[in-house]
């Protein structure tokens, strides 16, 4: 691995960790399929973590390695560009209209979220305990979804089960497919387990040799490689006119990357993870910023227009090029 240009370490993780991601991610869906765990649980929270799932492999392995900046700016990274790039092109393809449950929960969630994220960084660092409770948060989120989307959401759920699950095998044929499923679950974590360390390992070969921070790749490269599973199913699912998938996707994503992501590495983490000045002033904060524009914006029409997609992904561009400018 010494050998290879850290560029292409850090390529070949990426490409690992997302296969390894994906593959997870039908598997555990196909599992609680079978084991006839309610479609609306699979579809709102088996998916919305799994697209998270890049974030949290990177992150437990950077917290291990005593790189908890890279950890942070990830999350912060790849939800600056979940909501102003992957938002806004896929309302640029086609306007996109947002549903009365994503502004009673989902937004709020985002919001609360982000500013909690701020306060508990004041200090400089992310302990276990504030990880906790972030992760006893997410599970309070979920119960909510759940309870939310046996009201209003079932089609939703069905067009994510339809996307990630097959139909119900015969009982005869059930028990060959748990075991083929079960395996293919351990190879995908192993894969994603290993494609995190070549990740972290290349982005950070990457920042010292260019003299940059770990938080500084983890927003830029890092955020988007790691977020490419949303990228890729939002444009998917607008072109294919699934425009419920495409919006619950990327508002779950953003506040279970902060709640769960980040705060299962926090809980696990072996130390404290650090908070530079620049993340806690600059980038936290525009995550934040990001998170409350978007209540005004979805709320206007309860739809995002060409012109308002087009400015989201303005400011993405405009974001990545004074990150660029100044801390490069």
């Amino acid at each position: 691995m010494t050998a290879l240009h850290p560029a292409l370490v850090l390529l070949g993780g990426l490409a690992v960790v997302v296969l390894g991601a994906e593959l997870l991610l039908k598997s555990a869906t196909r599992i609680a399929h079978m084991l006839r765990i309610s479609p609306i649980v699979i579809g709102l929270t088996v998916v919305a973590i799994g697209t998270s799932l890049p974030e949290l492999a990177v992150g437990i392995t950077a917290a291990a390695e005593g790189k908890g900046a890279l950890a942070v700016g990830n999350v912060a990274g790849a939800n600056i560009m979940v909501l102003l790039l992957v938002l806004g092109l896929s309302a640029a393809i086609q306007p996109l209209p947002i549903q009365p449950y994503s502004l009673r929960l989902e937004v709020p969630a985002m919001i609360g979220a982000a500013l909690a994220l701020i306060i508990m960084s004041i200090d400089g660092v992310l302990t276990r305990t504030e990880g906790a409770l972030l992760v006893l948060a997410a599970v309070f989120y979920t119960a909510l979804i759940v309870q939310s989307s046996r009201r209003d959401r079932r089609l939703v759920a069905d067009e994510f089960l339809e996307e990630y699950a097959e139909p119900l095998p015969p009982l005869a044929e059930r028990r060959q497919q748990f075991i083929r499923q079960g395996l293919l679950l351990a190879v995908s974590i192993t894969l994603t387990i290993y494609g995190a360390e070549l990740l972290v390992d290349g982005a950070s070969a990457l920042a010292a040799r260019f003299g940059v921070s770990d938080a500084v790749i983890g927003l830029t490269i890092v955020a988007l490689g790691t977020s490419s599973p949303e990228l890729v199913t939002t444009v998917v699912a607008t072109l294919r006119g699934e425009r419920d998938v495409a919006i619950g996707n990327l508002l779950g994503s953003a506040v279970y990357n902060i709640l769960a992501i980040l705060g299962t590495v926090m809980l696990v983490s072996p130390r404290a993870i650090d908070v530079s000045r620049e993340l806690l002033f600059i980038d936290l904060p525009v995550a934040a910023a990001v998170a409350m524009v978007c209540l005004p914006v979805f709320r206007s029409g309860h739809m995002i227009t060409r012109t308002e997609g087009l400015g989201f992904v303005a400011a993405y561009f405009s974001y990545m090029a004074l990150l660029l400018l100044t801390r490069v």
